[in-house]
């Protein structure tokens, strides 16, 4: 069963950014269509950005031009660098596969605030 470890997260002025990763371990993440979620205080968890196994890319239209997902499949690990970023993107990051696993990690936060 695969095991994701988010991390990365933090406090960050708007404007800011950061970088997360997640790590993988029990499976190869390469062969999928790996995601980043976010849920932020009362909202629906919500897909915001998806690398296909093939290297193409898809955002949320509220992240696009802002955030950039990346994997290093020699790693096992995928990325979100997060720029511009902006206090309506608080929320807890998770990763895990596009049409996710049932098991998740424990996410990262991540707060934009002044």
């Amino acid at each position: 069963q695969v095991q994701l470890v988010e991390s990365g997260g933090g406090l960050v002025q708007p404007g800011g950014s950061l970088r997360l990763s997640c790590a993988a371990s029990g499976s190869a993440l390469s062969t999928y269509h790996m995601a980043w979620y976010r849920q932020a205080p009362g909202k629906q968890r919500e897909l915001v950005a998806t690398i296909f196994n093939y290297g193409g890319t898809d955002y949320a239209a509220s992240v696009k031009g802002r955030f950039t997902i990346s994997r290093d499949n020699a790693k096992n690990t995928v990325y979100l660098q997060m720029n511009n970023l902006k206090p309506e993107d608080t929320a807890v990051y998770y990763c895990n596969r596009n049409g996710p696993w049932n098991s998740w990690g424990q996410g990262t936060q991540v707060t934009v605030s002044s």
